[in-house]
């Protein structure tokens, strides 16, 4: 057994089955040992960024790692953007990238790079595997690393010779550490602020306790103590609609979040970070709440919210509380298209158990309110900032669902040509994925934060923000990736497109001009 086959064994023997791929030479003897070992799914990406996308998007939704198989130090660098993202949304995600044979790497091939230097930015764990005998091993550390708590990302750089070269162990299934315990001082602290100081407390949750089972426990929390809820910005994955809290996010805009969060006296972070402005701007601070305001810890990233949130509700011996019901189905919208009208359509027309990948950026920052009585559904953010997450996220979401699930993209125009080589996966696939390209014709957030540095744009800084001179054809650019599109000017015309969509199990495009 070469080492190739060997690592192709150790992946399937830890329970990772799906394979996001952009291969290249030093990776050919691992494609071929997909070949000869049966139970991987190999799902090619035509640019890395749409690789690592992908398999980010699986995680949210399998809630298991796949592997990514990347090309040398070049293809993890095209690939980073969306491991950045990946790994700010705590998503468990095992690299495999190829490196030159260890004999070859000292003459300084063109492709040589320094892959481990580039690999520790946006990782968690990293390791060279340098024998044969040795790689089935690194394989299921690599693999053990990805699954720790809520998720990380693992890479492990592997160089030709050692995955052709005979002497290969399967490496056997590690287990898992389990995730640290919450401190008892921390759930005693955060029930003595909210039993004294409940009204003037946030709860600001994010990562896991964003997701169904937590937020239960987060609503006889807030009713027995008159606390508010509401999620992180750059809360990767919530679990909404029907049945589910009617969360809102803190506000994007530093303005906006500044005045939201002013009456706190007391933030209490449940897997969250404390609230900070995705930029520093002139004359403004750089966090967003109060600068007398509190901040405690229930929980960290890294531990179980679900835990934590079990003891507080003890700890207050908060009563049951069902959540409440949002009301009405809201209506399709008509007319032109506004960012309400939008939401308020995808929330009166998307199946139930929908999967939303949402990377509207500024169009869609005010979604949420519109969205409260839509069908129970998964919301999907960009979690790290790095745009160009939205379609390979929604399409790893997909595959991660076993596609049974619809996937509805909420896509801007201009983050959208980051990684719209997607729509061909899509198409290769046969995915259940609805796309609405969001289409302006400009980078319209840039022009607002010109506003915000307090910069004054003229023509030639104008032009860059601008995509009209051409104008971007999304139906033409989907066809041609073999995607059905169409497009629509009114929100009844783009109502009618996402029904027909619905009830197909292919992938559908809608570039709605906006």
């Amino acid at each position: 057994m070469n080492g190739a086959e060997s690592l192709v064994r150790t992946l399937l023997a830890s329970g990772i089955d799906t394979c996001f791929a952009n291969p290249g030479t030093s990776e050919m003897h691992f494609v071929a040992a997909l070949d000869q070992v049966p139970g991987m799914k190999c799902v090619l990406g035509l640019q890395e960024n749409v690789v690592t996308g992908m398999a980010d998007g699986y995680f949210r939704i399998a809630r298991k790692p796949a592997c990514t198989l990347l090309h040398c130090g070049p293809g993890l660098a095209n690939g980073m953007g969306n491991l950045h993202n990946a790994r700010r949304a705590r998503s468990g995600i095992v690299n495999i990238v190829g490196d030159q044979a260890t004999f070859h790497r000292p003459f300084d091939a063109p492709l040589t790079a320094d892959t481990a230097g580039m690999a520790q930015t946006v990782s968690q764990w990293v390791r060279t595997s340098v024998q044969s005998e040795h790689l089935g091993r690194d394989a299921a550390e690599a693999i053990a690393a990805a699954q720790v708590f809520p998720g990380q990302i693992a890479t492990l750089i592997l160089p030709a010779d050692v995955s052709w070269n005979d002497g290969g162990v399967v490496g056997a299934p590690l287990a898992v550490p389990a995730a640290p315990e919450v401190d008892g001082n921390a759930i005693e602290n955060a029930a003595r602020t909210l039993r004294s100081y409940g009204p003037d407390t946030l709860i600001l949750v994010g990562g896991p306790a964003a997701l169904s089972e937590a937020q239960g426990l987060l609503w006889r929390v807030a009713q027995a103590t008159g606390a508010t809820l509401m999620a992180d910005f750059v809360t990767a994955q919530v679990a909404r609609g029907r049945g589910r809290l009617p969360l809102e996010r803190t506000p994007y805009v530093m303005e906006a979040a500044l005045k939201a969060l002013e009456r706190f006296k007391h933030i209490i972070l449940v897997n969250a970070k404390a609230p900070v402005g995705f930029f520093g701007y002139p004359g403004m601070p750089s966090t967003q709440y109060a600068p007398d305001t509190q901040i405690q810890v229930l929980s960290r990233p890294d531990q179980d919210p679900v835990k934590a949130l079990r003891s507080l509700v003890l700890a207050l011996n908060a009563p049951e509380a069902e959540i409440p019901d949002p009301g009405p189905r809201p209506e399709v919208a008509t007319g032109s298209p506004t960012p309400e009208g939008l939401a308020q359509t995808v929330a009166a027309l998307m199946p139930d158990n929908a999967i939303v990948s949402d990377e509207s950026v500024s169009f869609g920052r005010g979604f949420y309110k519109f969205t409260h009585a839509a069908p129970a559904n998964d919301w999907l953010h960009l979690a790290g900032g790095a745009i160009g997450d939205g379609l390979p996220v929604a399409t790893g979401a997909a595959i991660g669902a076993q596609k049974q699930r619809r996937v509805i993209s909420l896509q801007a125009d201009g983050s959208a040509m980051y990684s719209l080589q997607s729509l061909w996966t899509q198409a290769r696939e046969q995915l259940p994925c609805t796309t609405i390209i969001l289409n302006n014709s400009k980078y319209n957030i840039l022009i607002g934060e010109y506003k915000n540095v307090g910069a004054t744009p003229g023509e030639t800084a104008m032009s860059m923000l601008e995509l009209g001179n051409p104008s971007l054809n999304w139906v033409g650019l989907a066809n041609a990736m073999g995607v059905e599109a169409a497009r629509a000017s009114t929100l009844e015309q783009c109502g009618d497109l996402m029904k027909s969509s619905f009830g197909k199990q292919t992938p559908f495009l809608i570039e709605l001009m906006v």
